[in-house]
């Protein structure tokens, strides 16, 4: 009993679908459909070469074309900010008169060193500033 060419390219496919389960590898999918693809070509009479063709041309086709599609997709999660990053742009309050060249503020429940961003601007104790930018161990504020 000779088995034939369509059932050895769905075995091959279910053998390549396998790995894309537990890899999360979508290529393995594709070359599964491929796969499918050369079962059909053999089921209708087709030659070994016109199977291999066929499984290599609809499996580079998907490669070609879903992979940018899905790329382009991308995570659409949003970056979360953390450490220096997530205190920009926040509200302080200023503890000590800050200028140019220094003074104390109340960033997210913790007391910083900070200079206003123009060197010319004065922030007066009570005040609400913004932070600009985080240098070193200095808030930039405005």
């Amino acid at each position: 009993m000779e088995i034939e060419a369509w059932v050895w390219w769905l075995i091959a496919a279910v053998g390549l679908g396998i790995p894309l389960v537990l890899t999360a590898m979508p290529e393995f999918g594709m070359f599964s459909v491929g796969a499918v693809a050369g079962a059909v070509v053999a089921a209708l009479g087709g030659g070994i070469v016109a199977q291999v063709l066929v499984f290599v041309g609809v499996s580079v086709a998907l490669i070609a074309v879903v992979r940018p599609l899905a790329a382009r997709q991308g995570p659409r999660t949003p970056r979360l900010a953390t450490g220096i990053d997530a205190l920009k742009g926040r509200q302080a309050v200023v503890l000590e008169r800050v200028d140019g060249s220094g003074g104390r503020i109340k960033l997210a429940g913790e007391i910083w060193s900070a200079r206003s961003l123009d060197a010319e601007q004065v922030f007066e104790p009570g005040e609400k500033v913004d932070v600009a930018d985080i240098d070193g161990a200095t808030a930039v504020v405005m």
